[in-house]
């Protein structure tokens, strides 16, 4: 409603049959064109989602392996480290979502100040990570502390920068071509995450120990642990040491280049002109959000499908190097995968427009199944390793693009449905993110703990029976049975390709309403 010089109140009804002014339509096709989001601007803004899955691929594929190998710590105490580290991780996250969604606008947007602010001491917390200390007692600490700090440090850059994806446009379009930018990126971040860790730290194996396995005479010792190890007897753990610290240098001059193009390249946009709903308690936002149905279902399904990818990551290398053998090659096999993945997005892009976006999340989670049966059931074979993992990377895309796509659609749905709650869409994207990280957070550290009941031998050239069962239950069995729970509750999930399309032209006249009424109370200004 608005108001005339008289007091009295018409309708946005009436405005509108109001024949328009020549100025109010100059004014209306200007306001348009300069919302619509440039190329430029989507590609500066999809950069920035790079250092989230560079350091988050190198975590979640060389973390376990790092922390049971490199720093030779106990598998006990490596569970403990991962599990922890997540389980913080996902606590910070709705946390920074409520701090966000109460911080005020400033000259630089709301989100922005918050990604770069947080970007010094991330990279310093991440570096150090990938540091052995020169001490035995207090390693469990060390590795705790700076890992709970880098995610909590890296949350204040990510969950600002998932939320900024209804800030940078008005429409529903430019915010999904965006996504489509950002998740290209992301993806090839993780290329770049598994290439800069893989290759760096692959030219400087540390040497294994003989195994169970191996052990037959001294003599066989020596030989067997020779040839396992490629007769490169020259690279001692040292050397893996300084390759694991020059890898996570790479990626720390990498994450402040991405911070630094969002900053400049990327533009806030101010919220409508309705004013944001007064500021809740944290424990009101949990109930606010995990409230809507179709967010609590959404959040469901991605728990338990990410919960299962998230183990096959976790596990794989593990997998390669221990299980097949692939000692010398787990790294390359593992960018292979990422590197299928990037192909793949745009098929998973066109298919989602195509047939829409609930049947490509059950036919990209259903699509790996396959491969994950084949892999470990097939002897070991490094050329048919390669084959299916390549195939295993196009399922794998689909894992990172469709969560993310799906998400702006359920926010979407509540703001129809609760028109006068604004200013939320941090505490979705935090909670979000939560649920993600927690299920990290279980998958790593039971999967470490399941090894150290296994019986695993640090830096082992073999691993015992028992170890080789526990992989490919890790990487193959629980994931499966994940996923399929995943998509029982995605059969329930409401959004449909209508109601989603019905969203978008019910907030688009909202938003039209909105700037016709501007348009007349400028009008009604300059006449008096």
């Amino acid at each position: 409603m608005a108001k005339g010089e008289g007091g009295e109140q018409y309708s946005n009804a009436s405005l509108l049959e109001k024949p328009a002014s020549s100025d109010g339509i100059t004014l209306a096709r200007k306001h348009e064109h300069r919302n619509r989001l440039s190329v430029c601007n989507k590609i500066c803004y999809a950069i920035g989602g790079a250092p989230y899955q560079i350091t988050g691929c190198a975590l979640g594929f060389f973390l376990q392996i790092y922390l049971l190998d490199v720093a030779q710590l106990d598998p006990f105490y490596a569970s403990i480290i991962l599990f922890v580290g997540r389980a913080w991780d996902a606590i910070t996250d709705p946390t920074v979502g409520f701090l966000v969604s109460r911080s005020p606008w400033t000259r630089f947007g709301r989100m922005l100040p918050w990604i770069v602010l947080s970007t010094p001491l991330a990279v310093l917390s991440y570096f150090l990570i990938w540091y052995v200390p020169p001490f035995e007692n207090g390693k469990v600490i060390w590795y705790l502390i700076f890992y709970c700090l880098f995610q909590t440090l890296q949350t204040c850059f990510h969950v600002p920068y998932s939320a900024l994806t209804m800030f940078i446009s008005s429409e529903q379009k430019d915010r999904d071509s965006a996504t489509a930018y950002r998740m290209t990126v992301e993806v090839l971040g993780t290329v770049l995450g598994t290439a800069i860790q893989g290759q760096i730290v692959g030219m400087a194996n540390a040497p294994c120990l003989p195994g169970p396995r191996d052990i037959v005479t001294n003599l066989s010792n020596s030989s067997v642990s020779s040839g396992l190890n490629n007769s490169e007897p020259v690279i001692s753990l040292d050397h893996t040491k300084t390759a694991y610290m020059i890898a996570s240098g790479v990626i720390c001059i990498i994450y402040v280049l991405c911070a630094i193009v969002v900053f400049f390249g990327v533009r806030e946009q101010k919220e409508s002109c309705r004013p944001r709903s007064e500021p809740m308690g944290f424990f009101q936002g949990i109930k606010l959000v995990m409230g809507h149905g179709p967010y609590a279902k959404l959040v469901m399904v991605f728990l338990f499908t990410s919960l299962g990818f998230m183990l096959l990551e976790g596990n794989f290398a593990l997998f390669c190097s221990s299980t097949l053998g692939f000692r010398n090659d787990f790294q390359n096999i593992l960018l292979v995968i990422m590197l299928s993945a990037t192909l793949a997005i745009p098929f998973w892009q066109w298919f989602l427009t195509r047939f829409g976006k609930k049947t490509a999340v059950c036919a990209g989670s259903l699509s790996v199944v396959p491969f994950m049966i084949l892999v470990v059931c097939m002897k070991s074979n490094l050329i048919v390793t390669y084959v299916v993992s390549f195939a295993a990377g196009v399922g794998v895309a689909a894992a990172f693009l469709l969560p993310w796509s799906m998400l702006p659609d359920v926010v979407d749905d509540f703001k129809v449905q609760n028109p006068d709650s604004t200013g939320h869409e941090a505490l979705f994207y935090s909670f979000y993110v939560f649920f993600t990280k927690f299920a990290s957070g279980v998958s790593l550290g039971i999967s470490t703990l399941s090894l150290d009941f296994a019986g695993y031998i640090s830096r082992g050239c073999s691993q015992p029976e028992e170890v080789d069962i526990t992989l490919k239950v890790l990487v193959s069995a629980a994931p499966i049975a994940l996923i399929i729970i995943g998509l029982i509750i995605l059969y329930s999930y409401p959004i449909t390709e209508e109601r989603r399309q019905g969203n978008r032209k019910l907030l688009q006249e909202q938003r039209d309403n909105e700037a016709d009424s501007e348009t007349d109370s400028t009008e009604l200004t300059k006449m008096v």
